[in-house]
């Protein structure tokens, strides 16, 4: 059996002592990780937005996701098997590349992070009014998205601030719920069908004046589907807090993949096939809520609602923890300003606290910016995908740099063999997920109207404010890296393993 100081072995390589409680099992970091992607948040909160553009046929876009990024997983767990520690996108990029690289990559994710808590938390509003309307709080929904929002926001930060342990519990239940709701919802919507699975043929003339036709219309769809399947990292960023995680990490990667796809996957094809009327225009506006309630009726589809509800309260949850070890773990390689207030770890709590209240706190200051705007629910969304897929792509372009180099796999702990790899495999692999990494990229950015800027008012900066953003945060950011911060850049001493220790970490070159 693994023990805890074969599970400290990664730490050391990086030069880190180990500080936080080695408490998640098997069961927690799977909960962390299909807590982040979650299935019922992400297919009820962008449902509407892939009808709208796409159609029924937009359900193609799930499995076409789900390939792309089982690929990215796949690699993900392969780096999971040898460095399961906290910050993972910023650590593997640290071990694969050379610190300006790894601090971009942290960065990014970080800055993601904490955009999609807030952009998480819009979710309730097209939940909570269904439910009840005593939810609707004021009159104009998207101020009434940013107050349900800072509430949520208010709880995950105040949870994550009393540590993991207490955070787990709360999010394994709240995902074991999720699953159950999700099965029986599936089986419930299949019993209730009123035409055949043939109706993600049909495309209700999406394709009719875009310049690519169809296609077009496809690829604007697909981020419905692109918005859900990310995040099975965090169960390896939970690795200094889990108990074997050479081995639980890369199961529970994958698992969270393959269990979102088969289970979203049938969810939506049931959800077309039960509901009245697949010409509703309540599909393109309200989505799958709207279903819900059409077929089971008003009793029960709230109840599968309230489930829809908490599981958007865990993802919330399991995006401020994922964001809190990212923010702690470039802290301790002091790449951020107060890194040594922003690394330190309660002794009561035994997590790091400061992080979870600024997570908090930036993710209501970003939804206070965007009050009242109307577009504020797809930009803020898309803004955070889109840093989450060049994260990636920051870990997947030098894992692949060190395969074609013969470089890779790179030293492993002595004495322990990794859990879990590729093989020869590892290489097409890493190819497939570069190249839809990058395709993917350019198509969450693409300036689209009918995405970024699709009510009025129409201004370009609205229009072109995904990629208006998402370049000032990564310029404004590595300026600030460059001329400043790396040049402060090493293991603080409080959290290196040894003295001798808190240089650098070995690098591909």
């Amino acid at each position: 059996m693994t023990t805890v100081r074969s599970d400290d072995a990664e730490l050391q390589e990086f030069g880190y002592r180990q500080e936080l409680k080695r408490t998640l099992g098997n069961f927690h970091t799977f909960a962390a990780g299909i807590s982040y992607i979650s299935i019922l948040t992400g297919t009820f909160q962008l449902f509407y937005l892939g009808f709208a553009q796409g159609g029924p046929a937009y359900w193609w876009s799930w499995p076409m996701v789900f390939v792309g990024q089982l690929m990215v997983a796949l690699c993900f767990a392969e780096l999971a098997a040898r460095y399961p520690i906290a910050g993972s996108i910023y650590n593997w990029a640290k071990r694969l590349s050379n610190p300006h690289v790894s601090w971009l990559a942290g960065w990014l994710m970080l800055a993601a992070s904490a955009t999609t808590v807030a952009a998480t938390a819009l979710a309730l509003q097209i939940t909570l009014p269904q439910i009840w309307d005593g939810f609707q709080l004021v009159p104009d929904n998207p101020t009434n998205a940013v107050i349900l929002a800072s509430i949520l926001i208010v709880f995950t930060t105040v949870i994550n601030a009393c540590g993991v342990r207490l955070m787990a519990r709360i999010n394994s239940a709240g995902v074991l719920i999720e699953l159950i709701a999700a099965v029986i919802m599936v089986i419930v919507l299949a019993a209730f069908a009123v035409r055949g699975p043939e109706v993600v043929l049909e495309t209700h003339g999406t394709g009719e004046g875009n310049s690519l036709g169809y296609m077009g219309a496809f690829l604007a769809a697909s981020l419905a589907s692109l918005y859900v399947m990310y995040g099975f990292d965090t169960a390896a960023s939970l690795g200094e807090e889990s108990v074997d995680p050479t081995r639980n990490a890369p199961k529970s990667i994958l698992r969270a993949v393959i269990a979102s796809f088969l289970i979203g996957g049938l969810l939506l094809l049931f959800a077309l096939m039960a509901v009245r009327d697949i010409n509703a225009p309540e599909l393109g506006t309200v989505g799958l809520q709207y279903i819900v309630l059409d077929v089971l009726g008003p009793v029960v589809g709230k109840i599968f609602l309230v489930t829809v509800a908490i599981a958007i309260v865990v993802c919330v949850l399991a995006v401020h923890t994922a964001a809190i070890r990212m923010m702690f773990a470039m802290a301790r390689d002091n790449n951020l300003p107060g890194g040594q207030k922003l690394a330190k770890v309660s002794a009561r709590f035994q997590t790091p606290v400061l992080p979870a209240l600024l997570i908090g706190v930036f993710g209501i200051a970003f939804l206070m910016v965007n009050i009242g705007q109307p577009q504020i629910f797809s930009v803020v969304t898309s803004i955070a995908i889109i840093l989450i897929y060049l994260a990636y792509l920051l870990v997947t372009v030098p894992l692949l740099i060190a395969r074609l180099r013969g470089r890779w796999p790179l030293d492993t702990v002595e004495g322990q063999e990794p859990r879990f790899g590729l093989g020869k495999w590892g290489l097409p692999i890493n190819i497939v997920a570069v190249l839809w990494g990058a395709a993917m990229v350019v198509n969450l950015l693409w300036p689209r109207q009918a995405i970024y800027n699709p009510s009025p008012p129409f201004h370009w900066y609205l229009q072109w404010g995904a990629v208006l953003f998402v370049g000032a945060v990564t310029l404004v950011g590595f300026a600030y890296y460059w001329f400043v911060q790396r040049h402060r850049s090493g293991v603080l001493a409080d959290h290196a393993h040894t003295p001798t220790e808190a240089a650098a970490v070995p690098e591909v070159r």
